[in-house]
């Protein structure tokens, strides 16, 4: 059993809120869940509820999120700077702080990374100085690698759209933005991705893990497309859940505790 989702504003804006499911007993951890839609308005945190209820019934408070997106006032910076917001409203709240990880998908599995990383931007950059901290995340089929990712047509311009042009163009927003220029993140990151996603190849997520070496795993699914990893009825899913179990029982912990 879990309580019904609690809406929490973090902005003004329509899209600046989140929602909170907590477990029957005292949460376990949090889990931040990041829905994907390659950062386009078409899709919401709807995407995220299904995990979000999964989730809570296995004893973490998920927190799911919205932000805005390209199309309705999101983009560069605000895109950003909705989804450290959203996290750091947690910071008033009576959970385990020290305890905190991410799910992510597809786009969502980049702002997940990218959040883990925001310890390392720097002061001037959207998203620094974080007042909570990820201890971990899993990317479900993330796109981790923007300047590639955009090079190779990856949601038919969608980091272009995001970042405002290409690699070429606003490199220091590439910089910034891409969780594989941001290594090393610090903490752990799990990367579940299945062979037969065509929305978000493979190699994404083989580049990221190749160039973060031992602080990430690569989990691949034989024969996965690409939403599969956001069904909770799904092996796929189970895959992430797992993932999730290893940051926590490995001891993914922040606010001053090593990440083992």
């Amino acid at each position: 059993m879990s309580t019904a989702p609690q809406r929490i504003a973090y902005g003004d804006h329509p899209s600046q809120f989140g929602e909170l499911t907590l477990p029957a007993g005292e949460p376990r951890a949090v889990v931040v869940v990041v829905h994907g839609g390659f950062w386009r308005q078409r899709f919401g945190l709807e995407l995220g509820r299904p995990l979000a209820a999964d989730l809570a019934a296995a004893g973490f408070a998920a927190w799911n999120i919205e932000y805005r997106r390209v199309g309705g006032d999101g983009g560069w910076p605000a895109t950003f700077e909705d989804v450290a917001a959203a996290l750091d409203v947690l910071a008033d709240r009576p959970l385990p702080l020290d305890r905190v990880v991410a799910v992510g998908h597809s786009a969502g599995g980049h702002l997940a990374t990218w959040l883990a990383a925001r310890p390392g931007l720097p002061p001037h950059a959207p998203g620094a100085a974080p007042a909570v901290r990820l201890a971990g995340v899993v990317s479900q089929a993330g796109v981790l690698d923007l300047a590639d990712a955009e090079r190779r047509g990856v949601g038919n311009g969608a980091q272009a759209d995001l970042l405002g042009g290409g690699p070429d163009d606003v490199p220091d927003r590439y910089a910034l933005a891409s969780p594989v220029e941001r290594l090393p993140i610090g903490v752990p990151v799990v990367c579940v991705h299945g062979t037969a996603d065509v929305n978000v190849p493979i190699r994404q997520s083989e580049r990221f893990v190749a160039a973060a070496g031992a602080t990430a795993e690569l989990v691949t699914l034989p024969g996965v497309e690409h939403f599969a990893v956001i069904d909770p009825a799904t092996e796929a899913w189970r895959a992430c859940r797992d993932g999730l179990e290893r940051l926590l029982a490995h001891g993914a912990r922040t606010n001053g505790t090593p990440v083992q």
